[in-house]
């Protein structure tokens, strides 16, 4: 009986692990319903960067217009609407790209930009800390290719970076 009890009650604790809702980056179409869609009135979801995926370049798809006259950092030429992706000069031609989550709204138009003119190095995450972890995501709801699921608190992420370190073992 003492075995039982042990067992039944590792299994209660095995069964008791948090689930979390997380995206897919390799399902997710930056279709604009995360920011839009969420219960929070900004959304939870945030744009995030696989630094190891990125070329660092000058002609960053995810930060400026594909249509943009000059390279620079004028509102006018950067694609995000909140201007949450600052750019800081490495060496020519060179530049580093940093996220301001507090800044950005989940709208997943840098994600389109680099994943159609760059090396998808942008993706965007539900941010755990701010999710209110409904029990069932309004946003998962309405995503058009079933790119949010629930996964154990174990697992909170897929970070395409962590991908490549993955095959490279």
């Amino acid at each position: 009986m003492a075995i039982v009890g042990v067992a039944g009650a590792a299994l209660k604790d095995a069964s008791a692990e948090t689930w979390l809702w997380q995206i897919d980056p390799f399902k997710c179409t930056q279709c604009g319903r995360c920011a839009t869609d969420c219960v929070l009135s900004q959304s939870a979801v945030r744009c995030v960067h696989a630094f190891d995926l990125c070329g660092y370049c000058d002609l960053c798809g995810g930060y400026l217009k594909p249509d943009a006259k000059v390279r620079n950092t004028a509102a006018e030429s950067q694609l995000c609407p909140t201007a949450a992706i600052k750019r800081k000069f490495i060496e020519d031609p060179y530049y580093e790209y940093i996220i301001e989550e507090d800044l950005c709204i989940g709208c997943g138009k840098c994600v389109a930009g680099c994943s159609s003119f760059g090396n998808g190095s942008l993706h965007l995450q539900i941010r755990h800390d701010i999710c209110k972890n409904c029990n069932e995501c309004s946003i998962s709801r309405v995503c058009p290719s079933d790119a949010i699921s629930r996964t154990k608190q174990s697992k909170p992420y897929e970070i395409k970076g962590d991908f490549i370190n993955e095959g490279e073992s």
